[in-house]
């Protein structure tokens, strides 16, 4: 059997950031030191930081006033940042810069009298942060193209819309075409606010399909990015499966399959396609149910990402 790796696949440079953000944090100002939220959205990212010091709370009300407190990769609301003031809370905040380009897009689109749309997944935490961008019921939310016909119609303010930005691609465009037929004079950004990260694991996914019988997608369940990445090839016509760990690699998946791609969610380490390989190698858990033996592991690359993200000034020197 051949297995293909996806390149790029894996941490993007939001995330690369955001991990730094904590251990550095710890680093530089000990415990205890509170995260709200997963920092990103993998368990085992989450308990390696925990073993490491970090406190994760779900509410700012766990953290005890004038502590260190980080924000997640995905965003909080402006109503947060306010009660993180008002708690005295010494903030590091590790949101993605690119979620923050949305953020502020949101609110350049509110000031200037626009009607705001968000395109996006509701209740995933990145979709909470934009819309508490704006005061409540200011945004709008559609995550599917039957949600633009449920829209409200015009109301003589020119229709604007911004994305998430771990959303598929293909829906996206499915989606932006039905906001321009209900609305022909909608304004689009000026950039692309699906993040590069999540376009280029994407397009790795599929070049994958083209190669493969199966693809095994790591990522968690909550991953919006790494669900997407399975959609993709699921849409390719491929099957395709959403893993946390080696562990849920299921034999009978494997039967018959000749080439397997791999790939992995912005927010999955390295360590689990490691882990995988080793699997599948002689001796490993899985080897002895291959319909036959792992002869080659080839590399699949589409792109090359360079990005690298600052972090905050507290943590530069």
């Amino acid at each position: 059997m051949r297995v293909v790796l996806a390149e790029p696949r894996g941490f993007c440079a939001g995330v690369d950031r955001a991990i730094a953000i904590v251990e550095r944090a710890l680093e530089k100002f000990g415990t205890p030191l509170y995260v709200r939220h997963e920092i990103v959205h993998n368990r085992w990212v989450v308990e390696a930081l925990r073993r490491k010091g970090a406190i994760f709370v779900h509410e700012l009300e766990e953290v005890p006033p004038g502590a260190t407190v980080i924000f997640s990769a995905h965003g909080v609301s402006k109503a947060v940042q306010t009660e993180s003031r008002e708690r005295a809370l010494q903030v590091l905040d590790a949101t993605c810069p690119l979620v923050s380009k949305v953020h502020r897009e949101a609110d350049r689109l509110y000031r200037s009298r626009h009607r705001v749309i968000l395109i996006g997944h509701p209740g995933h935490p990145e979709v909470d942060g934009t819309m508490g961008q704006l005061p409540p019921g200011c945004m709008e939310v559609v995550a599917h193209t039957a949600d633009v016909a449920n829209l409200p119609p015009s109301d003589g303010r020119q229709p604007a819309y911004i994305t998430q930005t771990t959303l598929s691609l293909d829906e996206t465009a499915h989606i932006i075409a039905a906001l321009q037929a209900r609305f022909p004079d909608l304004l689009g950004p000026a950039r692309e606010d699906i993040c590069y990260a999540t376009q280029n694991r994407q397009n790795a996914v599929k070049a994958l399909a083209q190669e493969c019988d199966l693809i095994l997608v790591f990522g968690a369940p909550n991953s919006s990015n790494s669900n997407r990445l399975r959609e993709v090839a699921q849409r390719a016509g491929v099957t395709a499966y959403l893993i946390e760990s080696v562990q849920d690699v299921q034999p009978e998946w494997l039967q018959g399959v000749a080439s397997l791609g791999v790939t992995a969610g912005a927010s999955a380490p390295e360590i689990l396609i490691d882990a995988l390989l080793t699997a599948l190698s002689p001796g490993g858990r899985l080897s002895d149910t291959l319909p036959a033996p792992v002869t080659q592991v080839d590399l699949l690359s589409v792109s090359e990402e360079e990005l690298v993200f600052s972090l905050p000034e507290p943590l530069r020197t």
